[in-house]
């Protein structure tokens, strides 16, 4: 069960460009997305409604799309507008369209009731469009369910195990640090971690001057998950004992990752993310740097949430223990399990 009255992002901007029709699943539904003549995204329910062919093999015509096995023809609202050989074109020809938003590089889709899509209830994240900030956006498909990958970036914990020699260092972070706060949300939670006088973890270090690679460092991470699948990760690197966990940010060094997991089905999930940094300036090689690193962890994690999913399908009476750590991503899945309860009690 999936929460549908909310946004979700359906794509990159850069997946629409050159008149593309996308074909994408969401949320177990066959959706058609593409950017017309008047630059406006469209979403459409790719099946047309006369014999069920999948309009993203079709042709775009301005903002419209034609269905070419038997030339039906609807506008950005689904409504179908012409039928060769066919005057008459009764008023319930048409597919459903989507409210759809494109910002800050993103395609955000709404899913459940369409009055009910509110602009303003999409997450900001401002970082997407301060130039200062840069990054080179990514994909990933996953074969398992979208809240095992919650589950995982709820936890800094993992880092040490999972990415030992890629985003997360030594065992040591797993094992002495813990969160200085855990802050429950309406909607989500908000969690902040530091590392004191430790080593860079190896990501980092790459793009670091010679001279700061052997260097120790004290690290922070601010973690915020949103419903129903959106993570934000703030991180400071600072010379280690220079005061950054009191205010002073002189030679830190700052990241802002943002991650977007949307359901295509009950076992397979759309991962969007993207990984900025404030100090590169014009030496895009650290942004490649970066981008390369986060593809390697996130194979990591890739690879042991795609067996655990196997290993859950495999036992479905099995039940999930939990440990400390495990409160934020507890009171995540409590409070999604909430929304969609409430969501779905009209209709039962």
């Amino acid at each position: 069960m999936f929460l549908m009255n909310c946004w979700y992002v359906a794509a990159w901007d850069h997946e629409l460009i050159d008149g593309r029709l996308l074909a994408r699943t969401l949320l177990n539904e066959r959706i058609l997305l593409y950017k017309g003549d008047s630059g406006r995204v469209v979403a459409l329910k790719d099946r047309c409604c006369h014999r069920g062919a999948p309009l993203s093999l079709g042709r775009r015509e301005g903002d419209c799309i034609r269905c070419m096995y038997h030339g039906l023809k609807f506008d950005a609202t689904g409504k179908c507008i012409q039928i060769p050989g066919q005057d008459n074109i009764p008023a319930k020809l048409g597919v459903r369209s989507y409210p759809v938003v494109e910002r800050d590089h993103l395609v955000w889709i709404w899913m459940g009731e369409p009055e009910r899509a509110d602009p303003e209830d999409i997450l900001d994240f401002p970082y997407l469009r301060e130039p200062q900030w840069k990054g080179i956006p990514g994909y990933l498909h996953y074969d398992a369910n979208y809240l095992l990958i919650v589950d995982n970036l709820s936890d800094f914990a993992h880092l040490a195990f999972v990415h030992t020699k890629t985003l997360g260092g030594s065992e040591e972070y797993a094992y002495v640090t813990k969160p200085l706060m855990m802050e429950r949300l309406e909607r989500g939670f908000r969690v902040e971690r530091w590392h004191m006088d430790a080593p860079p973890p190896p990501f980092h270090k790459k793009v670091l001057p010679a001279a700061q690679k052997t260097q120790n460092v004290d690290r922070r991470n601010i973690g915020h998950m949103h419903i129903p699948g959106n993570f934000f990760l703030f991180t400071l690197f600072s010379p280690a004992g220079t005061g950054a966990d009191k205010g002073n940010m002189d030679g830190a060094k700052e990241y802002r990752n943002c991650q977007f997991m949307t359901p295509e089905t009950d076992r397979t999930t759309h991962h969007f993310w993207i990984y900025l940094n404030n100090f590169e300036g014009g030496d895009a090689n650290i942004s490649r740097s970066l981008h390369a690193s986060l593809i390697e962890g996130f194979m990591e994690d890739k690879h042991i949430i795609e067996a655990q999913q196997r290993a859950m399908d495999e036992d479905p009476d099995f039940k999930l223990l939990a440990v400390v750590a495990d409160a934020p991503l507890a009171h995540f899945r409590r409070t999604l399990d909430q929304l969609i309860e409430k969501e779905r009690a009209p209709a039962a």
